[in-house]
């Protein structure tokens, strides 16, 4: 029986990756690409687009605790 290597894409690179247990910073090639990312993300210069310009926490306020 033989094992298949899936290969993927860095995210931030282009670098080919190999996808299993022996790649610590998977999906990223390296620890430098995983913390790009992770900067782009803290940065905002990288969002998860929403359906709509409100979310639920847009319309909570700490006024809301007094009316319990």
């Amino acid at each position: 029986m033989t094992d298949d290597i899936t290969f993927v894409v860095c995210p931030s690179c282009g670098k080919q990756v190999i996808w299993g247990t022996l790649s610590p910073w998977r999906p990223f090639c390296s620890k430098r690409c995983q913390l790009i990312d992770l900067g782009e993300w803290a940065a905002e210069e990288k969002r998860i687009p929403a359906s709509s310009d409100s979310t639920d926490s847009d319309d909570w306020s700490e006024n809301q605790l007094d009316r319990e």
